[in-house]
């Protein structure tokens, strides 16, 4: 499908400015609406209340972290503006015709509970790789609550193209989900290159369907065989680092749930040493 709006919630940590840049170039190329959002707990919430605390007390909590919230907003406006005008992104809170717009929206409450809610009104979600991989109810949230197909792109990422493109298959629903949403993309690249496992395909049979599948939709792909590695996931993001490939197709998170992502391997190791962006469904 054709990408017209894309959905990206801001997680906690740091490098907002890189995270945020890298949104905005990912926009920029589907020359779509990109919509931010900035969430905020409200200080009740962040506050637990106890009933020994003077009112006068828990109301200047109240205060000091209604103060910071703003702070951090305002923090957030500044970033995002200061980025869009860099890279081109024109600001809007509505989508034009042919032209890469964006926006910060803010919601209240817990940040995974807003997510669910929001992604279902777009066609594609973003998330920036967990620091140090370490998967975040945030993370996974985008990624098992959307019901979205979703981008995951380095925390710091200064340019964002789909020339090379490498499909990482291991024959599950969620590669299946994964390769028809990525198709729009697929159309864009010069070359894709599809890998697989033994253990996994039965046939090569199956790969030449996946092969004449793509074609009807005018995309050409070649395919071969890889060996995994004792160590998960380490033979997809090998193959793709060496292969210089901009971007790796999966499927995320099968049956085993987050312990299981592409050609058997785990999520870990993936996120913790990918920087290349990631095009998954679950």
């Amino acid at each position: 499908m054709e990408y017209k709006k894309i959905f990206f919630p801001i997680g906690g940590g740091e490098e907002l400015k890189e995270r945020i840049h890298g949104a905005l170039l990912i926009g920029k190329y589907f020359n779509c609406h990109l919509e931010i959002l900035k969430s905020q707990a409200k200080p009740s919430q962040i506050i637990k209340m106890d009933g020994g605390i003077p009112s006068n007390v828990l109301s200047e909590l109240n205060a000091i972290a209604s103060r910071r919230l703003t702070e951090d907003l305002i923090e957030t406006q500044n970033i995002f503006k200061d980025e869009a005008k860099k890279i081109g992104n024109k600001v809007s809170k509505k989508a034009i015709e042919n032209v890469a717009t964006a926006e910060v929206i803010l919601g209240e409450g817990y940040r995974s509970k807003i997510i669910e809610q929001e992604s279902k009104y777009c066609d594609l979600v973003l998330a920036a790789s967990p620091h140090n991989g370490r998967i975040t109810a945030t993370f996974e949230a985008i990624v098992t609550k959307s019901g979205k197909p979703v981008l995951m792109f380095p925390r710091v990422m200064k340019t964002f193209k789909t020339d090379k493109i490498l499909i990482g298959w291991n024959n599950s629903p969620e590669a299946s989900k994964a390769l028809s949403h990525s198709i729009d993309i697929l159309k864009k690249a010069k070359e894709i290159k599809l890998i697989y496992s033994k253990e996994y395909i039965s046939t090569k049979e199956d790969i030449i369907k996946i092969q004449s599948y793509l074609r009807v939709h005018g995309v050409e792909i070649t395919f071969e065989e890889v060996k995994t590695t004792k160590v998960p996931g380490q033979a997809l993001l090998n193959y793709a680092i060496e292969g210089n490939y901009d971007l790796i197709v999966a499927g995320a998170f099968g049956h085993r749930g987050l312990k299981e992502l592409m050609l058997g391997g785990t999520t870990k190791y993936i996120l913790e040493h990918t920087d290349i962006p990631i095009f998954m469904a679950h």
